[in-house]
């Protein structure tokens, strides 16, 4: 699976079947569905996640961390349809 290091910069994106992780410097943004079923298929999903879950929380670990933070506003673009 590829992986992004979390809160390392503002491109990274993947999915885990329909959930799509976004990084950022502020947070890492998760969004959209996962169904894990009962079969490998849902094994290999369950673990993707776990490891992207592991690696956001042994990053926030690694860090001297505020109680809570400011959220930084996204850019607002036009629709261009």
């Amino acid at each position: 699976m590829p992986t992004i290091q979390p809160f390392q910069n503002e491109e990274d994106a993947l999915s885990i079947g329909e959930l799509t992780i976004e990084n950022r410097l502020d947070k890492v943004a998760l969004y959209g569905s996962l169904n894990i079923t009962k079969d490998k298929a849902g094994l290999l999903l369950a673990e993707n996640l776990k490891e992207l879950l592991d690696a956001t929380v042994a990053a926030l670990k690694a860090e001297t961390l505020p109680d809570q933070i400011a959220l930084q506003p996204t850019d607002s673009v036009d629709n261009p349809f």
